[in-house]
């Protein structure tokens, strides 16, 4: 099983083991993740970490298998969830964290990291976008300079950046994700649920339509064709816009 699931003292967590393609998710450990998530909140727990195996969190989307949107679509239903549930979640991000890795730590309440860890969003790399929800969040937590600066120009941020600019809230190991996390477990729950309600607003609906319509976009170009062709073939992509 590529991804396994640990209860202890209330706190589940959830480590992706994928460490041939560094921790980078299919479809089939994709779903594994939202089930451990799913499992986590039946079974009582009242926090969740999720981490990555052998020195990294999560390299992203395992792109030797993404063929159209119905991943991403997938995805996005998992994302959803795992920020909706209503216990605190916490990311232990050692080494890679990029990609859908990136889309797991936003979707966490708070994020731990290890001094090698490394952030990134290279959907320019590849002709594709990521859901609004992404953006959105990325924006929020990492800051809009920063978010800008891994979108639009592919730039690996590194731990140093993202403690400055305060997207991860300890710097650390599992041990320390596990330490914040157990100071959640004894508080009160309706609070901690409601006040994740309150963190969660949502924008404008015309601006996500908006920005829906870009995305359909990108996942049905060239350039995206290009962009997979390219990776397989570890060479530099030729983007043309269309």
């Amino acid at each position: 099983m590529p991804i396994h699931y640990e209860l202890s003292e209330q706190i589940a967590t959830v480590t992706i083991d994928r460490t041939e393609r560094r921790n980078a998710l299919n479809l089939d450990s994709l779903n594994e993740v939202d089930a451990s998530i799913r499992r986590a909140v039946d079974e009582g727990a009242r926090a969740i970490v999720i981490t990555g195996a052998d020195g990294h969190f999560c390299a992203g989307a395992d792109l030797s298998e993404l063929e159209d949107v119905t991943f991403t679509e997938r995805l996005a239903e998992v994302l959803e969830h795992l920020a909706s549930v209503p216990v605190t979640t916490v990311a232990a991000i050692p080494g890679a964290c990029m990609g859908l890795g990136m889309q797991l730590a936003v979707g966490c309440d708070l994020r731990v990291a290890t001094a090698d860890a490394r952030f990134a969003v290279p959907v320019a790399k590849l002709g594709l976008m990521v859901n609004y929800w992404t953006l959105d969040r990325v924006t929020r937590f990492f800051g809009e300079g920063a978010a800008r600066q891994m979108v639009l120009c592919g730039e690996v941020l590194t731990a140093d950046d993202a403690w400055r600019l305060g997207f991860i809230q300890k710097q650390g190991g599992l041990d320390v994700a596990r330490a914040l996390a157990a100071k959640a477990v004894p508080l009160a729950p309706l609070s901690q649920a409601g006040s994740k309600i309150g963190f969660d607003h949502q924008p404008h609906a015309e601006d996500i339509s908006r920005y829906e319509a870009a995305f359909q976009r990108a996942w049905a170009s060239e350039d995206l064709a290009e962009g997979q062709a390219a990776f397989g073939q570890r060479r530099t992509p030729e983007f043309h816009g269309r």
